[in-house]
């Protein structure tokens, strides 16, 4: 028999709580009227809501529906899900992952950054929650009540670092979990999102399903960050072969056979140079897989348009 107790914070005030891995398992979670509290969900749930928190920083874990932010002011939050949503909320800062458009309500002083967080446990979650590490729209905010002439919504510094908003938990308990707010080891791959970008040049790589899909697509993005490009975007995504013509054009024969195999990994670099440097990485790096790059700086710009544009159909943005 579920308590629901076991799935409540509530009228909490000055504490540091959560739920170690393995504590929720799937089951929904409620945070309520909790004020200066740091609270960690290191687990995956069915769906969170959070209402009249004030100056709380919260983590929470992989969510397979949504989230649901209400009458919150002044929280700092780490959050992925697949669905976001803030009404009547005033100055949250969120480092977000999320698989669809996150929306705001009512909300003002709202800021973004991009997911960066480890724990050994995270990469399990987020396929128990559904969701791919490589579906994260965090920047592409709606804002349902916009007001003319005001932003109610902004980027966080690019600079921003998680632990500096949500520091590592501080009980004996909680610390149990190896937690590391390291950009560089984060399970979600640090995207620019809507950011200016550095460059005209992007190019556009594609991973098809297979045993080695996400560890190959995290080896290109390491390789090609170190060496100064920048990744501006990823999606993980099923094609048809009427897509792949779309997409891949003169060259979409040759991959339409791989994807019965299941969904593509896609990544956009961005910098000058981006498509001969993803080029010649990808021939040295992964030779005998095949992999979709965009032959020149000419053609590239078309594929990553061609490709998201089609994406965005698909997980009907």
């Amino acid at each position: 028999q579920i308590d629901p107790k076991d799935y409540t914070f509530s009228g909490l005030k000055n504490e540091t709580v959560g739920r170690l891995p393995g504590k929720v398992a799937g089951q929904q979670f409620v945070i309520q009227d909790c004020e200066n509290c740091q609270i960690y969900i290191f687990d995956h749930s069915a769906t969170i809501t959070i209402d009249d928190c004030v100056n709380c920083q919260i983590f929470l874990g992989p969510i397979k529906g949504s989230v649901f932010f209400r009458d919150c002011k002044d929280c700092k939050c780490v959050v992925a899900c697949q669905q976001f949503r803030t009404r009547d909320c005033r100055k949250l800062e969120v480092f977000l992952c999320c698989a669809t458009q996150p929306i705001i309500e009512s909300s003002t002083g709202m800021k973004f950054g991009c997911f960066q967080y480890y724990y050994p446990e995270l990469a399990l979650q987020f396929k128990d929650a559904g969701l791919s590490i490589f579906n994260n729209t965090w920047s592409n905010i709606h804002d349902f009540t916009p007001v003319s002439g005001e932003n109610n919504w902004g980027l966080l510094p690019e600079t921003a670092a998680v632990q500096d908003y949500v520091p590592l938990p501080s009980s004996e308990e909680l610390k149990a979990v190896r937690v590391s707010t390291d950009a560089t080891k984060s399970i979600i791959p640090i995207t620019r999102g809507r950011r200016q970008k550095n460059s005209d040049e992007s190019c556009l790589a594609v991973f098809f399903a297979g045993d080695y899909t996400t560890a190959n697509a995290r080896k290109l993005i390491d390789e090609m960050t170190g060496k100064g490009f920048q990744l501006v975007q990823t999606k993980e995504v099923l094609m048809k072969a009427e897509d792949a013509h779309r997409v891949f054009q003169q060259s979409a024969l040759e991959f339409i056979p791989l994807l019965e195999k299941g969904p593509v990994v896609a990544l956009e670099f961005n910098g000058d140079g981006a498509v001969e440097q993803c080029r010649s990485t990808v021939n040295e790096v992964f030779s005998g897989t095949k992999v979709f790059v965009s032959e020149s700086k000419a053609s590239a710009s078309q594929d990553v348009d061609n490709f998201y544009n089609f994406a965005d159909m698909q997980m009907g943005m």
